[in-house]
């Protein structure tokens, strides 16, 4: 029964294209509803069933986002955290885990003894000897080794506490099916029930930040961040490979569902949204 009235919600919503025009065929439905004495009841049961549809929904989004989080750092802080410290501190004599962190840190320290020495030949550190400014390097040296070993540490606590938010993720979606099937109505209905300016203005948004070509910085430093995350090489082939082609592929899938879908579902939002792009 729910099902069946989440189904006539978002009816309206994909409506396919006839040989009479839809908003004649709008205009019709509401002069008949209009006349028809049952009308307000069934008003009623269709805010009944909309307020049902968007607290679900609301409920299970903030678990989806919640329950994962909330896995991920007791994951990491309570149950690989400790193990993960013993094992790489006492049993693991590495500090670096790829030949990206040796780079990083090699370059620090470089840049660090060269600090140094300017400023003790500029005489801004008179107290600096010989033996002063070799102990200060070395001093600087075990802080980087410390923070470099607790970076490699972190990167593999990362991994397990991801596979664990993971695997809860699929736990809800799992046990969730129904929750599931709702936020997809309510999100739909949300998202076509926008105008066509809002859904002109928030595909070029969309296209601008993740699919735009202007920004390959952008993508480089999300690539990064994710690398150094899961304590992988930071390849410069690598990188330049998939700045050069995800884009390229996410830009060819967005296309194709305006093509197929947005198209046939609202051409008023394809075409306010060609000439909001010109």
């Amino acid at each position: 029964m729910k099902n069946w009235r989440l189904q006539k919600i978002n009816q309206s919503a994909f409506e396919k294209t006839g040989a009479i025009p839809r908003s004649i065929t709008r205009t019709f439905e509401k002069f008949k509803k209009e006349l028809d004495p049952n009308s307000e009841a069934e008003l009623i049961e269709q805010f009944k069933v909309s307020r049902y549809q968007t607290v679900v929904s609301i409920k299970y989004l903030i678990l989806l986002i919640a329950a994962p989080v909330i896995v991920n750092q007791i994951a990491k802080n309570f149950i690989f955290g400790p193990l993960i410290n013993y094992f790489w501190n006492i049993k693991q004599p590495e500090i670096f885990l790829n030949p990206s962190q040796e780079e990083r840190a090699f370059a620090e320290l470089q840049r660090i003894e060269e600090k140094i020495h300017f400023e003790s030949l500029i005489g801004q550190r008179k107290d600096f000897s010989n033996e002063n400014i070799e102990q200060k390097i070395k001093t600087r040296a075990i802080e980087l080794a410390e923070s470099y070993s607790e970076e490699s540490a972190n990167a593999i606590k990362n991994i397990l506490a991801d596979i664990s938010s993971i695997i809860a993720i699929a736990i809800l979606m799992i046990f969730g099916r129904r929750q599931i099937t709702i936020l997809k109505s309510f999100l739909d209905e949300l998202v076509y029930g926008l105008s066509d300016t809002a859904k002109a203005f928030l595909i070029i948004l969309f296209t601008d930040i993740f699919v735009g070509f202007h920004s390959p910085h952008g993508w480089e430093v999300i690539i990064e961040a994710i690398l150094r995350h899961f304590g992988l090489p930071e390849n410069r082939d690598f990188i330049f490979l998939f700045i050069a082609t995800f884009p390229v592929l996410l830009d060819t899938v967005f296309k194709y569902w305006i093509f197929r879908y947005l198209n046939r579902v609202s051409p008023s939002a394809v075409a306010t949204y060609r000439n909001m792009n010109e």
